[in-house]
């Protein structure tokens, strides 16, 4: 078998993380004040597949471009492949298919997070080499997902995406391992009712032809990072199991639990309980930061509770008199209040935005 290549899929518009999303491709949301994308990437490496292609849109890639430049940071090779509409998952095959060449791949959803990566479902796909391997997970709600229905033995009987009778509550995790004949399954397809080419029917047809299609229920966490929640639970999750580091100064605070503070942040008069991150460069004083909260680079919070939330990079809280819980607040957001909060806030705030409570 030809060495695997890697397809990460990082276009889309993310509506569901609006505001966050109208100056941000989702993808490069942090958690635990990294970009979600990042640890995709990292997975790929971690399995042995050091050659990506990233699908990008083009109104976020050149962001993605930024980011993650051209992989050496993360011991790849990326190569960009911008896909013009969000026409579907099995279209972005398709756009990708001269970047893939020959190879079989491994294809990964640029906003999901896996616990234990997929270095177990690579060597079983080396192993066992089908035409194609999905990763499932049991879902509440299977109706949101390409749901799984399968025999007495493992076997998939079919795929059904959004179904509103749901066969099973396996759900197709973002991630697929595919042999070259997806491209001609692909091609095969029309139009969804959502007008677009859907993965689970490429490979719904790869098993109405007879191909070996195997499955693997996912081992660990896995999140699908579009949306508030999830963001919010993939940030408790990761923030779970950090190594406690204090590069920072955190001079007179109580530190408590597993607490990262990066070099250049400096914490005064305050409580920091873990599990929580610091950024690098950030200003904490006269605050309480509880657990499950993630404070990026440079950002300065005074005089303000924050838990079970995420502050992304240069943005002010200050003397909010209140408690901030299962917020997201973008980039250069700057939050103060004068009189009259009520006792908790929940806040999803975009980029940029300045928020004055009155």
């Amino acid at each position: 078998m030809e060495p695997l290549k890697g397809l990460i899929l990082s276009g889309g518009a993310g509506t569901r993380l609006r505001p966050i999303t109208h100056t941000s491709a989702k993808q490069l949301v942090p958690v635990a004040n990294k970009p979600v994308l990042f640890y995709g990437i990292e997975a790929l490496v971690d399995a042995g597949v050091t050659e990506i292609g990233i699908i990008i849109a083009p109104e976020t890639g050149d962001e993605i471009r930024e980011a993650a430049g051209d992989g050496t940071q993360f011991g790849a090779q990326i190569t960009y492949i911008v896909q013009d509409k969000p026409a579907g998952l099995a279209h972005a095959v398709l756009t990708a298919e001269e970047f893939i060449g020959g190879s079989p791949f491994v294809m990964y959803l640029g906003d999901n997070l896996l616990r234990d990566g997929i270095r177990d479902m690579v060597s079983t796909f080396a192993k066992d080499d089908p035409d194609a391997l999905i990763l499932l997970t049991p879902v509440d709600d299977p109706e949101s997902y390409g749901v799984a229905e399968l025999d007495g033995e493992g076997g998939i009987v079919q795929l059904i995406e959004k179904p509103k009778d749901p066969p099973s509550n396996l759900a197709l995790v973002g991630v697929y391992l595919f042999s070259q004949l997806i491209f001609d399954a692909a091609r095969r397809l029309e139009p969804s009712w959502r007008g677009e080419l859907e993965i689970t029917e490429a490979i719904q047809t790869l098993i109405d032809d007879g191909r070996s299609v195997q499955s693997e229920v996912v081992r660990g966490w896995w999140k699908d990072t579009g949306q508030l929640a999830d963001m919010l639970e993939a940030n408790r999750l990761v923030l779970e199991e950090i190594e406690p580091r204090l590069d920072g100064d955190t001079g007179d605070s109580r530190v408590e639990g597993r607490v990262v503070v990066e070099e250049g942040a400096v914490v005064t008069g305050s409580v920091v309980r873990g599990p929580a991150i610091v950024g690098r460069n950030a200003r904490i004083s006269d605050a309480y930061i509880g657990p499950y909260t993630s404070i990026g680079d440079e950002v300065e919070i005074s005089g303000s509770e924050i838990e079970h939330s995420i502050v992304l990079s240069g943005s002010v809280v200050e003397d909010l008199g209140t408690r901030m819980e299962a917020s997201l607040l973008g980039r250069n957001v700057k939050l103060t209040r004068s009189e009259g909060l009520p006792k908790t806030l929940r806040l999803l705030v975009g980029d940029n935005s300045i928020i004055e409570m009155q």
